[in-house]
């Protein structure tokens, strides 16, 4: 089932989130497939931020799992022509055909890849909320795309998910037992996460981070995301696949979750006794700082975004 794979293992989005454009140092944009284990895999895109001309949309991560009866595909990028090259890469490991999709979420560089796997795809599976979210913003989505990678990213038809989930809802694909999880709208409305028990894997989307400060929206339940990463810890997965950035562990996990309660809890206090968010973020960082600066490649520009946003939150 499987071809003989390539020996490289290569470790190493958001629209309009990311206020500056941060790319890897890592410049080759070849689709090479990471083997997690002998029959999962993962795309990690180098570039991290917005869409560019050079990285030509491709700013997010696919996964995939090799079943015995297909390929089960987990986000599809940001076009087309990206999910046409995803397509490309995945052959290079099996021959089975992509069977079925799953969008994480609803932001454009998770899901406008869609059209490149109708030709074998039976199912493409999402929430109800993100399909709500995908319709309402779609068109919108890819005029955006288009116009600031100044039309690399090509043609792209919108194809919508044409199977909805229900909570916790458990699957099994060509003999892969899989549970969904619904993370309470932790980044987006409708955030769905992947769960392999046996084989004790986990597909984050972007609700999960590995070098990158968590994630957050202004739909982000900071609450709602503490609780998700405490809960993803208990599980204790082998491996943890994420939206950007290289695979990871349940440590990185943990590390978010303490972060990001680390910071609620000291907005809210100062929040609560009227103190000025500029004397928040300057406490936070003298606080945090030293321990966490080494640990995300984007620590110093996004803590203050994360203060301000918890901040509106309590507003």
């Amino acid at each position: 089932m499987l071809k003989t794979m390539k020996r490289n293992v290569v470790t190493l989005s958001l629209i309009g989130l990311i206020v500056n454009s941060i790319c890897a140092q890592n410049s080759n944009f070849d689709f090479i497939v990471t083997p997690i284990t002998k029959n999962v895999f993962s795309i990690v895109s180098p570039s991290f931020g917005l869409p560019t001309p050079e990285n030509k949309g491709w700013n997010s991560n696919s996964h995939f799992i090799v079943t015995e009866k297909g390929v089960l595909l987990f986000d599809t990028g940001s076009s087309e022509l990206i999910g046409n090259k995803i397509k490309k890469a995945i052959k290079s490991v099996t021959d089975q055909p992509v069977r079925w999709v799953v969008n994480s979420h609803s932001h454009a560089d998770h899901w406008l890849g869609n059209a490149a796997f109708i030709d074998t795809a039976t199912e493409i599976i999402a929430s109800s909320q993100a399909l709500k979210t995908m319709k309402k913003y779609g068109q919108e989505d890819l005029k955006f795309y288009s116009k600031v990678t100044k039309g690399t990213i090509g043609p792209t038809q919108l194809v919508y998910p044409n199977l909805l989930l229900s909570q916790v809802e458990m699957r099994n694909f060509g003999g892969i037992d899989v549970q969904f999880i619904f993370s309470n709208d932790n980044h987006s409305p409708g955030d769905v996460l992947m769960w392999l028990p046996k084989q004790k894997i986990i597909f984050g989307g972007d609700v999960l981070s590995s070098d990158w400060m968590p994630i957050i929206t202004d739909h982000t339940h900071v609450i709602h995301l503490i609780n998700t990463l405490y809960a993803v810890t208990k599980l204790n997965p082998s491996f943890v696949l994420t939206g950007h950035g290289s695979a990871t562990t349940v440590k990185s996990v943990l590390r978010d979750a303490d972060l990001l309660s680390t910071i609620w809890d000291q907005v809210k206090l100062d929040y609560k006794n009227n103190k000025n968010p500029n004397e928040t973020l300057l406490a936070i960082k003298i606080k945090l700082e030293p321990k966490y600066k080494l640990l995300y490649k984007d620590f110093a520009s996004e803590i203050e975004r994360h203060v301000k946003l918890m901040y509106k939150q309590l507003q």
